[in-house]
């Protein structure tokens, strides 16, 4: 009885002391852009970092989940390219708008399949399965257009995905709230989210349960390629045409948004709310740092020390996990 009296506590300050400085990070970088930068406050403005920030935030949902299970993605930017490059094809060749966007959802889906076989079914590491995927998925975008941009015509109802607005809200923040909802119920208020957080912490108890755990690893492999499948959508219709050049280091922006989140970097514990608010701070950062008119090298160093001090402080945290669980 003792021990867990100890336990809890000491999760459970360790938890609230990441929210809050994640809240007063958030706030202080708010507060000083609203004061520094010209415009930061506008509607204007502040829909475009939500628009601009919608595809991280999709493709963040999926990486949550797949975080969480102790895993890692890093085909996302890769497969956001070549998804960009054949629904421009597509549409360009003629097929229905409707038709299109569903084939490509099947794309994602099968390049989330096999991550997800390899990974589950193969036992091989995430890291190597998904790092290949990234270099070849990249390579065949760049086969398929020789290295150049393939427009997608301006009057298309395609560009509605990336640039459509209902009222004043863009469509891309609408879209991105729903996946988010989403994300959230699957991680926190379904068996399905139970088990990708056990997978995370401890596979075998999961395993020794009865769960089929290769069977939730790729479907976590599988939501996160179709949300990639998405968010590559959604970048083309925003820039109306698909290049093999979109994302580059996306993978990067969205790992860095679920670290800063607080989900926890080795599994076992995902924070949907908190991937938000991560991915929302990275943006209002970029955007902050080009109304300040801020060299825009110095947004990759920024960056690196977000990084940086994100994991650091995840592994704190953990380490005061685990300290209270013993």
């Amino acid at each position: 009885m003792a021990t867990t009296s100890v336990k809890k506590p000491v999760t459970r300050n360790a938890d609230f002391v990441f929210q809050t400085t994640l809240f007063i990070i958030f706030a202080a970088v708010f507060i000083f852009l609203s004061v520094a930068a010209p415009n930061f406050l506008s509607t204007t403005n502040i829909f475009n970092i939500l628009r601009q920030a919608a595809p991280t935030l999709i493709v963040a949902v999926g990486m949550t989940l797949v975080i969480t299970t102790s895993g890692i993605d890093l085909s996302v930017g890769s497969a956001s390219a070549l998804v960009a490059v054949l629904v421009a094809m597509s549409l360009g060749a003629g097929w229905p708008v409707g038709l299109a966007i569903l084939a490509m959802l099947t794309v994602g889906l099968a390049i989330g399949f096999l991550n997800g076989y390899f990974t589950a079914y193969q036992t091989m590491p995430a890291f190597i399965v998904t790092l290949a995927s990234l270099s070849m998925l990249r390579g065949l975008a760049q086969l398929l257009t020789k290295g150049y941009s393939i427009p997608i015509e301006p009057d298309s109802p395609f560009l509605i995905l990336g640039r459509g607005r209902i009222g004043d809200v863009p469509v891309p923040v609408i879209i991105a709230l729903v996946v988010v909802v989403i994300g959230y119920v699957l991680l926190n208020h379904t068996r399905f989210g139970f088990y990708v957080t056990g997978l995370g912490s401890n596979e075998e108890a999961v395993r020794r349960s009865g769960v089929n755990v290769r069977r939730v690893k790729l479907a976590v492999y599988m939501f996160a390629g179709l949300l990639a499948s998405l968010g590559g959508m959604m970048t083309a219709s925003r820039l109306a045409s698909g290049s093999s050049y979109t994302g580059i280091g996306f993978e990067l922006q969205v790992i860095t948004a679920v670290i800063v989140g607080g989900t926890n970097l080795f599994g076992g514990e995902g924070r949907m709310l908190g991937t938000v608010i991560g991915t929302l701070l990275l943006a209002m950062i970029s955007n902050g740092l080009i109304l300040l008119k801020v060299d825009a090298f110095y947004e990759q160093i920024i960056q690196g020390a977000i990084i940086l001090f994100a994991i650091w402080f995840n592994l704190g945290i953990s380490r005061r996990r685990l300290r209270g669980s013993r």
